[in-house]
């Protein structure tokens, strides 16, 4: 098993043996069920904007484990013993944004099959969704893994990583949602760059990071 490879799996169990993996979900189908108490049983409202309210709980689920992304390996010295080991930080980011996706994107998007029930949204808005989420977590997963890297070592890093990624996020729940109305492909284009380019370049600014919090 190359060293990157390892990575990928020793972060996801320790998120899934932790329960970290479990937080974003059970908070995603929170929101599910909790809406139609808020708004009402009409089935028109709940259409019409329940594709959105997805769109939103996704963003904040993503957020939810940040501060477990990077600080307990920097206080632990896990990401110095990768740089012993000759592994570059942008390869551990890399890395580290893989499991991160794969430990809340899929669970998600099988989580909107349930949470689509309970928003009485129809099969057309479901597909759209799913295809926007697999296009977009992936961004949503290099955002945090980013700006954990950034925020890693600061008193409160938690609420600081919160205030930095929920802006930068915005492109993609604007995006995202947007996929969801009649003609959304022009959306789903966007979304997808927007995505590709998180990903791309959350590796370079993580590695930065991480080289300056061991100055």
């Amino acid at each position: 098993m190359s060293p990157l490879a390892h990575i990928v799996r020793r972060d996801l169990s320790l998120a899934f043996g932790q329960g970290g993996a479990l937080l974003p979900l059970v908070f995603f189908m929170l929101v599910a069920t909790l809406y139609p108490f808020a708004v009402g049983p009409d089935a028109t409202i709940m259409g019409r904007t329940g594709g959105g309210v997805l769109w939103m709980a996704a963003l904040l689920a993503a957020l939810l484990p940040i501060d477990r992304l990077v600080l307990p390996d920097a206080e632990a010295g896990v990401l110095d013993q990768y740089v012993v080991r000759g592994l570059a930080d942008e390869a551990v980011a890399s890395a580290k944004i893989i499991a991160h996706w794969l430990s809340f994107g899929p669970p998600l998007m099988i989580a909107v099959l349930p949470a689509a029930g309970l928003l009485r949204l129809d099969g057309v808005v479901v597909m759209r969704i799913e295809l926007g989420l697999a296009i977009g977590t992936p961004g949503l997963a290099a955002l945090a893994l980013a700006t954990a890297s950034l925020t890693a070592g600061v008193r409160g890093a938690g609420a600081l990583a919160g205030l930095l990624m929920l802006p930068l996020a915005i492109p993609l729940l604007i995006f995202g949602a947007g996929s969801l109305a009649p003609g959304g492909s022009g959306a789903i284009k966007l979304l997808a760059a927007t995505s590709l380019l998180l990903v791309a370049g959350a590796p370079f600014a993580a590695g930065a990071a991480l080289r300056a919090m061991r100055e």
